[in-house]
């Protein structure tokens, strides 16, 4: 007889137990993609027989997650900013506290504006998609340096129907973008510095280059702000996500920038910082 859904559900949260933090959550995240279908209908249905290819695929999946795998890469879906993105292990996977960083953009820039951004690092694209779908009549920028990330960030443009003001542009930080004027300059860029102890599921599976910057952390900011000020529109903001801890080095990096401030998360940490250039 094959196994139901609710039985293949609860001998899986006892498995990712061990593992996970959110057995459950995983479980299903992890299920309804197996059989193509809402979390909910598992909750709903959980008499649903599953295939023995279904139970195959389930179980594929399981043991990737029991090795610490994120879900996100195995069920290629994250949600941010209230929109559904592809990711893969070719990018970092978006996180809710990025969403601060979309927050202030949309706090410089109403829903009329007409802003020229650029997002530095744009992995999966989620920020620049996020900003290009909140802001009508914006135009985006999306650099990253590596192929493979700005693909994933084509095919989230198009996914959320943004292409048509979305650029991509292959570039190391803003090398390639030199020559243009933005309104703001955005970017979650890496700021981990070498030798931090991350948990399993993100030092083993996600792009090591959008995590660490070097030495200290803060490499990328070093290179980052001068190249923002020389693209950057008189008056223009240059709003970047922050590491715990990097507020007051960020504020000498910034030393010259007008309007310099930072936005806390839901914890009270600095989590981005924003300056107007001079």
């Amino acid at each position: 007889m094959p196994a139901s859904a609710g039985d293949v559900l609860q001998a899986a949260r006892v498995r990712l137990s061990s593992t996970s933090q959110y057995p459950r959550r995983d479980a299903e995240l992890i299920l309804a993609h197996v059989l193509e279908c809402d979390p909910t209908a598992l909750l709903t249905h959980p008499e649903r027989p599953l295939s023995a290819e279904e139970a195959d695929e389930f179980e594929g999946l399981l043991q990737r997650r029991l090795a610490n795998e994120p879900v996100q890469y195995l069920t290629g879906e994250q949600e941010f900013f209230g929109l559904l993105f592809e990711v893969s292990g070719d990018v970092l996977i978006p996180r809710p506290e990025t969403e601060h960083l979309v927050e202030a953009v949309l706090e410089r820039f109403n829903r009329d504006a007409n802003p020229r951004i650029v997002d530095v690092g744009t992995g999966s694209g989620a920020i620049a998609v996020a900003i290009a779908h909140a802001i009508p009549r914006s135009r985006v920028t999306a650099v990253d340096i590596y192929p493979a990330a700005l693909e994933i960030a084509r095919r989230n443009a198009e996914r959320h129907g943004v292409i048509d003001r979305v650029t991509l542009l292959q570039s190391d930080l803003l090398a390639a973008a030199r020559s243009t004027e933005f309104d703001a300059v955005v970017s979650n860029p890496p700021y981990i510095a070498d030798g931090e102890v991350l948990e399993v599921q993100v030092a083993n599976y996600e792009p090591r280059p959008a995590l660490f910057a070097g030495p200290t952390g803060l490499e990328v900011y070093e290179r980052l702000i001068p190249q923002a000020r020389n693209v950057l529109r008189p008056a223009g903001w240059l709003m970047m996500e922050i590491g715990f801890g990097q507020q007051p080095a960020l504020q000498t990096l910034l030393g010259g920038w007008s309007e310099v401030s930072f936005v806390p998360d839901l914890q009270g940490i600095a989590r981005v910082v924003q300056a107007q250039k001079p």
